[in-house]
């Protein structure tokens, strides 16, 4: 059977979190363990596109106990006996280690990790098999999983200054601060804005974070205001705009101002929560 065909029926197991069938699967063909899926079919293709040419390209089969990315469509309850099985056919590939930090990166990102309430637990699997937490909780606050990133700290992970401030660690923020550099205080500036921390980018503008300077390394087509309109708190927005932040700069990637932004996800998100905070933001942008 072709690789992409047995990756396909492992997938599927994964996701009805079927031990004992993955078991079989992978006692009789260990290669899935070992082997990086190179050419992808359809039945993965047509549901992530581009992420193949990106960041997804060339999948180990553990990094679909992530979910990352909608493949799978839920989290079966026992992902993480599911990922321990992987790993027990994985033992002894000469890369597993990478396989292990990269799987634990994607599980800090996971969207769907974070509501399934997983996330922790896959981590520990992850850590406990050998997984290197570095840099692994700022990964997690950019797409907001506070308790995720505090997890992995607990678990051993380096502090940065940037997840001191958005955990409201300030003590040791102001020891990391003393020797950030400007890019260190940047990334901490627009992680806090992406998470709506409005205390957090007070705390890094006195800390001497620019109010219009892009972070190089987070999301660098947008300024933090930008940021700070996704994240749809209107303080962060405020607080910001107050300092200096400049409401007419246009971002790199869709020459979109920050009330532009707010008009996009005020079309986008439909809700009533997401009506309101957007079109708070959006008024208050159309006032200065």
């Amino acid at each position: 059977m072709p690789l992409d065909q047995l990756f396909q029926r492992a997938v599927a197991l994964i996701g009805a979190g079927d031990v004992p069938a993955l078991d079989r699967l992978l006692t009789e063909h260990p290669e899935l363990t070992r082997e990086r899926l190179t050419a992808p079919g359809p039945w993965l293709r047509d549901k992530i596109g581009r992420a193949l040419d990106g960041f997804f390209k060339d999948p180990y089969l553990l990094w679909f106990v992530a979910e990352d990315l909608p493949v799978l469509g839920h989290l079966p309850k026992n992902i993480a006996e599911v990922t321990r099985t992987i790993l027990l056919h994985a033992r002894g590939a000469p890369d597993l280690q990478e396989q292990l930090d990269s799987t634990l990166r994607l599980v800090s990102w996971s969207p769907e990790a974070g509501r399934s309430g997983l996330q922790n637990e896959l981590l520990d699997t992850l850590l406990d098999a050998g997984a290197a937490p570095r840099g692994c909780p700022d990964n997690a606050l950019v797409n907001g999983h506070i308790a995720a990133a505090a997890h992995l700290v607990a678990r051993g992970a380096e502090l940065t200054l940037a997840s001191a401030v958005c955990l409201g660690r300030l003590g040791d923020a102001r020891r990391l601060a003393d020797a950030a550099s400007d890019a260190d205080k940047q990334f901490a500036l627009v992680l806090a804005a992406l998470n709506g921390q409005v205390e957090a980018v007070k705390w890094m503008l006195d800390a001497g974070a620019d109010a219009n300077r892009p972070s190089a390394d987070l999301y660098s087509h947008g300024a933090p205001l930008h940021h700070a309109v996704c994240s749809g708190s209107l303080a962060t927005v405020r607080a910001l705009a107050e300092a200096g932040a400049d409401p007419a700069k246009p971002d790199t990637a869709w020459n979109g101002t920050p009330l532009g932004w707010a008009k996009h996800y005020l079309e986008e998100r439909k809700d009533a929560d997401s009506q309101r905070r957007y079109g708070e933001i959006a008024e208050y942008l159309r006032g200065l």
